[in-house]
């Protein structure tokens, strides 16, 4: 239990610190400018902010979006709380979520919108603009949408018959009396009795 909330918090910890640090370092440094490019055309730096959900999705409407992110972090603790979680890649799955989850709940709570500069895109194609904390959600979803396909792969695997198992015969199915050394194979009625070949018939 305690290397659990170890785990969580640690990983957590870490997401949140450099959410809000490279936030700040992009309010202060990318703030009216233009795009910084950081691998040539592909990866850029520009400074946005955001009233929706990650990546952009939502914005403008009259949502508390802040609500995903505070759902988000009561799950993640009761699950912890709980003892849900035993494997420690589901662990550090969710710990990015819950790290990701926190960096853009306390921009929303401190100012209703979340600070986004990381730009990718290929001459007209470009993804929405993101931040660290986007970053963490999606790559913990996706390591725990695996780590999930996995064990049910396994659970299916334990369940499936083997193959000796099926070949084998039924436990209670009837086996013909075996006949041994001396013993004579009689049918229903058995043998006549005869005396030889020219003998009368008894």
């Amino acid at each position: 239990m305690k290397r659990s909330f170890l785990t969580l918090f640690g990983i957590a910890g870490a997401i949140l610190a450099v959410d809000q640090w490279t936030k700040r370092w992009a309010t202060e440094t990318l703030a009216y400018r233009e795009p910084v490019e950081v691998l040539g055309p592909l990866v850029r730096f520009t400074y946005t902010r955001n009233s929706g959900v990650a990546f952009g999705l939502g914005a403008g409407l009259p949502f508390p979006y802040a609500v995903f992110s505070i759902v988000a972090v009561a799950v993640i603790l009761y699950l912890f709380l709980r003892q849900r979680v035993h494997s420690a890649t589901r662990q550090i799955a969710l710990a990015l979520i819950l790290g990701g989850a926190l960096g853009n709940l306390v921009d929303r709570l401190g100012s209703g919108e979340v600070v986004d500069f990381i730009l990718i895109g290929w001459r007209r194609w470009y993804w929405p603009v993101f931040n660290v904390a986007d970053s963490a959600v999606t790559i913990g979803v996706v390591l725990f949408g695996i780590t999930w396909m996995r064990r049910s792969d396994e659970t299916a695997v334990a369940h499936e018959p083997s193959a000796a198992s099926a070949a084998s015969p039924p436990a209670h199915e009837p086996h013909a009396p075996s006949v041994g050394p001396g013993t004579e194979s009689r049918g229903a009625a058995g043998s006549l009795p005869r005396a030889g070949a020219d003998g009368p018939v008894a």
